[in-house]
């Protein structure tokens, strides 16, 4: 089984180019189980929220036994998320940000348009935010690779780079 991640700030292109790794390779997609929780509760929510979103999102992981595992959203999104909201990330969340969930995080980089929805709160700090992303995957020593431009770029950049891993598996 190969799990990818994809990771970065809001309105970066995650979940766009999630799906469309999915229909080109046939993987299975795991949809950001934040979006469908705040859909479904409203857009207000709290720390205990969050907790339940974080366990909500590893079950949905755990639950896809496709070969091929396309994650919208890491446990990464969740700790930087709640460390700006909040100050802090939960024992939980650092536990998961730890352990070896993923064999790639792709991630997003922040230079496409921003595209407001209710459920988005960051238009002004993208490229802050980038960075902390860059850090923490270093800090964890997490394998990935960063895509920026167009979305036929990125999606050829990731293609090529999940065949290479289903070759060596």
């Amino acid at each position: 089984m190969i799990r990818i991640a994809f990771t970065g700030p809001e309105s970066s292109g995650k979940s766009t180019l999630a799906q469309a790794v999915s229909e080109t390779l046939g993987g299975t997609y795991v949809e950001e189980y934040a979006r469908v929780y705040l859909e479904t509760n409203g857009p207000d929510y709290d720390v205990d929220d969050l907790e339940t979103i974080v366990q909500g999102h590893s079950e949905a992981i755990v639950n896809s036994t496709n070969s091929l595992q396309l994650i919208d959203t890491d446990f990464i999104v969740f700790k930087i998320w709640s460390e700006y909201k909040y100050d802090a990330a939960s024992p939980l969340i650092h536990r998961l940000v730890s352990e070896n969930w993923f064999d790639l995080h792709i991630l997003c980089a922040p230079d496409i348009p921003w595209e407001p929805d209710e459920l988005r709160e960051n238009p002004d700090d993208r490229d802050e935010l980038f960075l902390q992303y860059v850090e923490t995957l270093e800090k964890f020593k997490k394998p990935y690779l960063i895509v920026e431009g167009a979305h036929q770029k990125r999606l050829k950049k990731v293609t090529e780079a999940i065949k290479q891993l289903q070759r060596n598996s």
